[in-house]
């Protein structure tokens, strides 16, 4: 619940940054010099990347939250099985280990979207968010019926 919080609190702050710098390059804009017009326009396209950025990201989370809670229906979540130091972060073997068999049983059943949404948390585990990332978007392709991408 933490993670969620956390997670509007800065999309709400971002979205008062975006209307605020949008309002300055309208501004900039209205002004009518050759100077500010151009300002402007660079100014207003700072927003609109975020804007779009803070979109996709958010229909993701969307998106793997719906997996998680049709996978924790199903029983099929992957149990907590990691080792940790005694600092509370997850010890590497333990995580490689895990990793090994998410690897294997995704390699084994690679159109099916629960065994890529393990491996997902699986490279989380392992600290490789870039490849979880990705693990994760082809479980979500695969569970809407479109062609993942391959990599």
């Amino acid at each position: 619940m933490r993670a969620k919080i956390t997670y509007f609190v800065t999309a709400a702050v971002l979205v008062v940054y975006f209307v605020l710098v949008g309002s300055r390059g309208v501004m900039l804009i209205e002004h009518g010099t050759a100077l500010t017009v151009t300002f402007g326009c660079a100014v207003l396209v700072l927003p609109v990347i975020g804007v779009w950025f803070l979109w996709q990201n958010t229909r993701f989370v969307t998106r793997a939250n719906r997996l998680a809670a049709e996978l924790e229906a199903e029983g099929g979540l992957p149990v907590d099985e990691l080792e940790r130091t005694p600092g509370g972060r997850i010890d590497r073997d333990s995580a490689d280990a895990v990793f090994a068999r998410r690897r294997a049983e995704t390699e084994d059943a690679p159109d099916d979207w629960r065994c890529w949404f393990r491996l997902a948390v699986a490279y989380h585990d392992a600290r490789d968010t870039p490849r979880a990332r990705k693990a994760m978007q082809r479980a979500i392709a695969l569970h809407e019926g479109r062609q993942p991408v391959r990599n």
